[in-house]
């Protein structure tokens, strides 16, 4: 009897503790090695360096005769940053400039350049000095591709035409002659063109119908070379936008090439962002919702994409993306100028992530912005240069451009903030050309340390392993001019593996990734 009374027990204890973990969840990954089919572009890991504040002057450019040292009047420090996160692509020179911008004015003698109001961005005075030859020399010294957007608001056909014919062409012809007696003899080949950004908004406040039409007319005479022409995407949750265009170019597949989605986690809304350093819990919480809505929204674009194009021509191309905080006090409010912290590490990890996972259909993507602007990549002061912790994922995360993406399944707990919820953890899985396999994760919770496993399947054992970790003290930890960083790349070694299965401690708000190897 009392060994009947001790088995009831010991069910009964069984069945008390299966009850009380019903509700928890086992953080799991199943990295599928063997089903990676899709490649992730490394055009993914791009720029944009629009006119805008100190992004262009004080940022890249600082002229020949700066005390500062420089490249043809380009920051050497700025150049040698850049070359560690190996930028494949750079998007110039708008954003909203672009639709104000005549590229005419930025050629030949700088001392002749007219000068132009920036009236987007702070209402200040340019003096045209970087143009089309001055941006083209600094993406030929970082090696990587010009993206460039023409003015549809303001501009003309024509325009946009003889620009496209001025990079290009090797015809003779009156642009050519033009661009030789400026100095450049043999034509750039530019290949990726923007047709208009935001034509829904500074971009020339237009429908749908009537920019699909201008996106027609400007396409069919840039014609110089063979190029991977872009149309202006609507509003992020425009789906309506995104159809009228796909439907009315559906006619037009020479014209054609690329979508552009633009994204910004603005925190609470537009009128109610958080300071870039200074914010609670609530703050970074809501950073991560809304960052998280653009998992769903590239997917809905995509499904209305694959309706017009199942053959996946068309690229989806995220040309504008980040986090957008108030500026930094005593700044000038249209230089949009804010720091960068442990919070937009995670949330830049997280986008690459969700544009990893998604690679079929976004080709290319463009944060917002390289320098001294939004969630910029590099800040500078006189003749100082930081490195943001966003600086820092792009460098940890280079390793996927170009790279095969691998499928994973993700089941992970939530993390919770007062009546709301997010999944905690984001991931993407690569394999690059020598089979190295890397995984990069995300933890979202700013408070709890979450123990991860990892299962790759369909790949050979693995006999070597090493991991990295960008995280930092607090989550506004940042770095400052003439102050030790306080967020980079550090070794990371808390996992464990053993027949290519993994459990790691993956510590709060941190971004990591594994690198898994035979």
């Amino acid at each position: 009897m009392n060994k009947f009374l001790q088995l009831v027990t010991l069910l009964c204890f069984v069945m008390f503790i299966t009850v009380a973990l019903a509700g928890e969840t086992t953080n799991r990954i199943i990295v599928n090695a063997d089903l990676g089919k899709e490649q992730i572009s490394k055009h993914i890991y791009g720029h944009f360096a629009e006119h805008l504040g100190n992004c262009i002057y004080g940022g890249f450019w600082v002229g020949e005769d700066s005390p500062i040292p420089n490249t043809r009047g380009i920051r050497n420090d700025v150049l040698e940053a850049m070359r560690e996160i190996k930028p494949p692509v750079i998007r110039w020179p708008g954003g909203c400039f672009a639709d104000t911008y005549h590229w005419k004015d930025g050629i030949g003698p700088r001392a002749n350049r007219p000068s132009i109001i920036n009236t987007n961005w702070g209402g200040v005075t340019e003096d045209n000095s970087f143009g089309t030859h001055e941006f083209l020399d600094l993406c030929e010294l970082l090696e990587c591709e010009p993206y460039i957007c023409v003015n549809v608001g303001s501009g003309t056909v024509q325009e946009a035409a003889e620009w496209v014919e001025y990079i290009n062409s090797d015809a003779v012809s009156p642009m050519t002659e033009l661009r030789k007696k400026n100095g450049r003899e043999k034509p750039w080949n530019v290949k990726y063109w923007a047709v208009g950004n935001e034509s829904w908004g500074c971009g020339g406040n237009m429908t749908p119908e009537y920019y699909a039409d201008q996106f027609k007319r400007y396409a069919t005479y840039m014609n110089a070379g063979r190029l991977y022409k872009v149309a202006s995407g609507g509003t992020d949750p425009d789906f309506a936008w995104t159809r009228t265009v796909m439907q009315k170019t559906q006619a037009y597949p020479n014209l054609i090439q690329g979508y552009s989605f633009h994204y910004y986690s603005f925190c609470r809304g537009w009128n109610d962002k958080s300071s870039a350093i200074q914010f609670n819990e609530n703050d970074w919480f809501n950073t991560m919702k809304v960052t998280w809505v653009v998992d769903e929204r590239l997917r809905q674009h995509s499904s209305i994409m694959d309706e017009f194009d199942p053959n996946n021509r068309i690229g989806l191309i995220a040309d504008e993306w980040g986090n957008w905080f108030w500026v930094e006090p005593g700044t000038n409010p249209g230089f949009l100028y804010q720091q960068n912290t442990v919070r937009d590490a995670v949330t830049a990890a997280l986008y690459l992530n969700i544009f990893n996972n998604q690679c079929r259909r976004v080709k290319m993507a463009n944060i917002a912005q390289t320098i001294n602007v939004l969630q910029a990549m590099l800040l500078t002061k006189d003749n100082q240069i930081v490195k943001t912790p966003t600086f820092y994922v792009f460098k940890m995360f280079k390793v996927h451009q170009d790279a095969t993406m691998l499928p994973l399944d993700i089941q992970c707990e939530d993390y919770k903030f007062e009546k709301e919820q997010v999944p905690a953890v984001s991931a993407s899985a690569s394999r690059d050309a020598q089979g190295k396999v890397h995984i990069s994760l995300a933890n979202m919770n700013p408070n709890k340390n979450i123990e991860l496993s990892i299962d790759v399947r369909g790949a050979a054992k693995f006999a070597k392993s090493a991991g990295e970790i960008i995280t930092g003290p607090a989550m506004n930890s940042y770095n400052d001019f003439g102050k030790p960083e306080q967020v980079n790349i550090q070794a990371f070694k808390d996992f464990k593996i053993k027949d290519n299965s993994l459990v790691i401690n993956l510590p709060s708000k941190s971004v990591v990734t594994l690198e898994l190897s035979n």
